[in-house]
């Protein structure tokens, strides 16, 4: 198979390329790059990429695939496509399936239905404690070499720190990162959205700001006590930014994401009890958004990971209070992320190491980029392409997002995958 793209634009972060170039794929691999170096002889097929952006292929590092065990709300095949959509070619899948994530057999599991699935890489994270019991440890050497490439209990916090310190100690012997959801159940237990004027309004029981920073904060801690790689999930705070940014100037080991939502709506989305803006961390205030924005352009924040959390209309056409936590965001991801780039809080070069080389380098995956023999992953963005965001065409099973209908400018024009174009727009 030789694939020709040419007429593109490479954005590159791990080689610094950012320039106009015209790409040959052969097979899984891309064999050349270079202006006016694509010429239609031999060619299977030519993507026309005028006008548009090249990029490594995208990663998102915290999604939720539901499978084994939910898969009326998503499966390894529905998710990985949506993932294809979205532009990603390598997505991490958290824990906290129905059997979750703590032995080697669920592990190889996933790996095997990714494979046969075909649309995109998959990289298993194993829980921290079994069952997510926050008691005890995983056997982090077994899964890591089951393919496991970090431990998480996410959607739950370890409240243990004694244990947390141990599970920090024990990952850091076999270069697993830990994902860290932070969180203080105590400060917010019963609570339903975010702690302010909007949950006061709405009558519902609100969660602080502080049930995030002060488990950021003990975190940071045990990481600065175990000298031990910590990642932070979610980040929706400005005093977790701040916490992060204080710890990354005195050399701990940290390293954090946020999602597109933290960093485009606020808590008033949830007004009418919109239960697709019901997410945990939730929505915060327009300070927080705007410090976490200050958080991505600065790179106190080093990824942006979707928290892709699908849903069906059993957990969400409920009452607010009983309705689920989480929204999908596979395939909102790049228009909302987008958005950064063209409000000039970010640009195309920083985008791509949040969205793509980030991501690995926090997992220790390999990031070849685009040059002559590396993997033929590629995404290619059409920035200034109109999009309104329409969830009834998701691949997702699931379409709990509070995005549907809104307009924004720039979409996904091509996902290639080894080589393979597994989605297009053009």
């Amino acid at each position: 198979m030789r694939l020709i793209i040419k007429g593109g634009h490479v954005v590159c972060p791990s080689n610094g390329i950012d320039r106009p170039m015209d790409l040959i794929v052969e097979n899984s691999i891309i064999a050349s790059c270079g202006r006016n170096d694509a010429s239609a002889g031999g060619a299977d097929r030519i993507v026309d990429a005028t006008g548009m952006h090249i990029l490594p292929g995208l990663m998102d590092m915290h999604v939720h695939l539901r499978e084994p065990g939910e898969e009326y709300k998503e499966t390894i095949e529905t998710g990985t496509l949506a993932a294809a959509q979205g532009g990603f070619t390598d997505v991490a899948c958290m824990p906290n399936t129905k059997l979750v994530n703590d032995n080697p057999a669920v592990t190889a599991y996933i790996l095997e239905k990714a494979r046969q699935a075909g649309h995109c890489r998959v990289h298993p994270v194993c829980a921290i404690t079994p069952g997510l019991s926050g008691k005890g440890l995983s056997e982090f050497g077994l899964l890591a070499a089951a393919g496991a490439v970090a431990a998480s209990d996410d959607g739950k916090s370890v409240a243990d720190a004694g244990l947390m310190r141990r599970a920090l100690e024990y990952a850091a012997t076999f270069n697993l990162p830990v994902l860290c959801h932070c969180e203080d159940v105590s400060l917010c237990e019963g609570a339903v959205m975010h702690e302010g004027s909007v949950s006061t309004a709405m009558g519902l029981a609100g969660i602080p700001a502080a049930a995030e920073w002060v488990v950021v904060e003990r975190d940071i801690s045990l990481a600065r006590l175990t000298g031990a790689r910590i990642h932070i999930c979610h980040v929706s705070t400005r005093q977790s930014v701040e916490a992060i940014r204080r710890a990354k100037a005195a050399g701990v080991p940290v390293t954090a994401e946020t999602a597109p939502h933290y960093f485009t709506i606020t808590h008033r989305a949830v007004a009418g009890y919109n239960t697709f803006a019901k997410v945990n961390p939730p929505l915060r205030e327009q300070a927080d958004v705007d410090a976490v924005i200050q958080g991505l352009a600065d790179g106190t924040i080093d990824a942006i990971a979707t928290d892709h959390a699908p849903h069906s209309p059993i957990e969400k056409a409920v009452e607010f209070d009983l309705a689920a936590f989480g929204m999908v965001g596979l395939e909102t991801a790049v228009p909302l992320a987008l958005a950064l780039v063209h409000k000039k809080a970010l640009n195309l070069m920083q985008l791509a190491e949040k969205m793509s080389l980030n991501p690995r380098k926090i997992l220790n995956i390999e990031a070849p980029g685009i040059r002559p023999g590396a993997p033929a992953d590629l995404t290619i963005l059409d920035i200034k392409r109109s999009f309104k965001i329409n969830p009834a065409i998701f691949a997702s099973k699931s379409k709990n997002t509070p995005f549907g209908g809104m307009e924004l400018t720039g979409a996904v024009a091509v996902t290639i995958f080894g080589g393979r174009v597994i989605f297009e727009s053009l």
